[in-house]
């Protein structure tokens, strides 16, 4: 007797085979029977039809705090994700130390979440106790590192900070995170430099040793345009220094003045490849982005945090300066940038409309509306960037080392985390990589597709006993529609759900029955 038993589906295993009519028994969480023959069960679930596989990984998250503020991931589990990758882009849960703490907690207050916490370990189990509805596993965020004993000055980092930085990296490291992740145009990461990163690193052999789990080094790069190339080179070189796993988050070629690199981002990686560096690089479905709206913003505006960056865009002679650095920019490329969140309800108008759009309603012209924006708004407005171009996206979904990620946090259809118009990536990225793309398009197999978004991922960030359909491996299992499946969220409405994700479970329970979320809180925090 199992618990459930899924009969009729043809199943992928996750590691790149065709897909063979099987059944499935679940029973405590886990996988127990995989095979030809039928077994007593509480509850039946006939695939006929449908397509079973791993449940899949996205591999590149931002849910650190929405799953605090209301864990159902609905907009995840919706998509068929299992298991999300936090802690990308040099931002973590933790650790929060001196400056860093006090940049965090004011954001955290006003997102409501009252909880306090310090290190890891103290997140990870108010995460686990509150109850979330997938599994996560968190990267250190080289930004919370350097935010903690530097703050946001941009200064070297001293021998005697970077033991620090070091303390609290091993720290982490100890309490679970799977690696560190740079953040490298978002403050503080970007007043630091390669040798840095490389120093920091290199204190994971001895936890590589101690334990045998496998770490990663993430990396937003310094640049995903001007200097794609140039940072490229810088990633793999700290994967060559150090001899870690470097993976490439949301690589892109940004901006059209930048599309034709693509060809030589594409070898300088595959070249570090066949000399045995370990790269692999994550990309989302879409020729947009998102991120702050400040984040176009001069660097040297970012030093000293927060409230100097919103104090230099007040003062007339700085102000002159920044508008100046961004004077060259046409009205095209702000026809292209749309806010998509805003802080203050008077501004709530501003969402889902260009800037170029919002400059002429108020009679501005872009950049002092985007500069306008950026005070009023105190720095928290998101944005939506549509820099990317759809045949360089092809190219990059066709690599074999390209993993999918949302880039996106976990979001629901109501309650506190449905509000302003986010990128769509957070609803419809796995089925529309799916369906639009290997379905439609038939850029590569289905088995391949897979692979790529279940066991790859597993096997890059050391996801153990997930990732492939095994016996005694944790149940975390999607059955969906190939025929049906597509994604349905709009920039203008992103809170959308997509369709053919019929059955989710995750760690044997279920999470989606039938198309609809039962609100399950079945996940688990990974080490």
């Amino acid at each position: 007797m199992v618990d459930y038993l899924i009969k009729n589906g043809l199943v992928f295993n996750g590691i790149n085979a065709k897909p063979i009519r099987q059944n499935i028994g679940i029973s405590n969480k886990r996988i127990v029977f995989i095979g030809d023959s039928e077994v007593s069960a509480n509850e039946v679930i006939d695939a006929e039809n449908l397509y079973v596989a791993p449940g899949f990984i996205d591999v590149h998250a931002h849910s650190e705090f929405t799953l605090l503020l209301d864990g159902r991931a609905e907009g995840k589990l919706s998509q068929g994700i299992t298991t999300e990758v936090n802690g990308n882009c040099g931002l973590s849960a933790a650790p929060l130390y001196g400056k860093a703490l006090e940049h965090r907690q004011q954001e955290l207050q006003q997102l409501g979440i009252t909880e306090t916490w310090q290190d890891l370990h103290e997140y990870l189990n108010i995460l686990q106790n509150k109850g979330i509805a997938l599994n996560t596993i968190t990267l250190c965020g080289h930004g919370n590192l350097r935010a903690s004993v530097l703050g946001y000055a941009n200064i070297p980092c001293e021998e005697y900070m970077l033991e620090r930085m070091k303390r609290l990296f091993s720290e982490s490291l100890n309490q679970g995170a799977c690696g560190l992740s740079t953040g490298l145009i978002y403050p503080p990461g970007i007043f630091s430099d390669a040798k840095e990163i490389k120093a920091l690193l290199g204190i994971v052999s001895t936890f590589k040793k101690a334990n045998g789990r496998k770490f990663v080094y993430t990396s937003h790069m310094r640049s995903e345009g001007d200097a794609l190339l140039e940072a490229i080179e810088e990633t793999i070189e700290v994967g060559r220094a150090t001899g870690m796993h470097v993976h490439i988050s949301h690589l892109k070629t940004s901006g059209e003045e930048n599309w034709h690199k693509i060809d030589k981002a594409i070898e300088l990686i595959e070249d570090a490849r066949n000399f045995g560096i370990q790269v692999t690089c994550d990309c989302y479905p879409y020729i947009a982005s998102s991120t702050d709206l400040d984040s176009i913003l001069p660097d040297w505006v970012f030093e000293g945090g927060l409230k100097e960056e919103i104090k230099r865009l007040r003062d007339p002679q700085k102000s002159r300066m920044i508008k100046s650095a961004l004077s060259s920019k046409p009205n095209k490329y702000w026809q292209n940038v749309y806010v998509s969140s805003v802080f203050k309800a008077r501004n709530k108008w501003m969402e889902g409309e260009s800037i170029f759009d919002i400059s002429v309603r108020t009679g501005k012209n872009p950049v002092d509306t985007m500069i306008d924006i950026v005070i009023e708004e105190e720095a928290k407005t998101g944005a939506i960037f549509f820099t990317m171009n759809e045949d360089n996206l092809r190219r990059i979904l066709r690599l074999p080392y390209v993993m999918i990620g949302s880039d996106s946090s976990a979001r629901n259809f109501s309650g506190p985390t449905c509000k302003g118009k986010p990128h769509p990536r957070g609803f419809g990225t796995f089925p529309r990589f799916l369906g639009f793309y290997v379905r439609d398009e038939n850029l590569i197999t289905l088995p391949e597709a897979i692979r790529r978004i279940t066991s790859l991922p597993a096997e890059t960030f050391g996801i153990r006993e997930r990732g492939v359909l095994k016996e005694n491996f944790f149940a975390d299992i999607v059955i969906f529609d190939y025929n049906l499946i597509k994604d349905r969220a709009s920039y203008k409405e992103p809170f959308t759900k997509s369709e053919g994700i019929k059955f989710v479970f995750v760690n044997g329970s279920l999470a989606v029955r039938d198309g609809i979320l039962t609100g399950a809180l079945a996940g688990k925090v990974l080490f």
